[in-house]
């Protein structure tokens, strides 16, 4: 009988080891766990602030779009008026010359 509660004895202890070897996988677990969700959050958190940061140049860059756009329009108006007076001032300075020519030539009928 001691001989069977020696072996019983060397299977508890082996038991009892094996049961500790657990409890320490199972804490070192636990800390990854840990770190992990540590890791998790604080990237979550960083998405969120860059989120809000995009979200902002979003809204930024579509008033810079829409005020070039509208600086686009304006531009094309204004070359078109410009256009417009520059062939205004081409047909004055056309008619211009042409009475200047027809007062020389009157002018010049009239001496002779």
């Amino acid at each position: 009988m001691t001989q069977q509660g020696a072996v019983l004895q060397g299977y508890n202890n082996e038991l009892v080891k094996c049961i500790e070897d657990l409890c320490m996988q199972k804490e070192e677990l636990n800390k990854q766990i840990q770190q992990a969700e540590e890791e998790k959050n604080k990237l979550q958190h960083e998405i969120q602030v860059l989120s809000e940061q995009l979200e902002c140049v979003c809204e930024n860059l579509a008033q810079k779009v829409a005020s070039r756009n509208e600086l686009d329009k304006i531009l094309a108006e204004t070359e078109a008026a410009y256009m417009k007076i520059l062939d205004s001032s081409r047909t004055l300075l056309n008619v211009l010359k042409k009475e200047v020519g027809s007062l020389r030539h009157s002018a010049d009928l009239k001496t002779n």
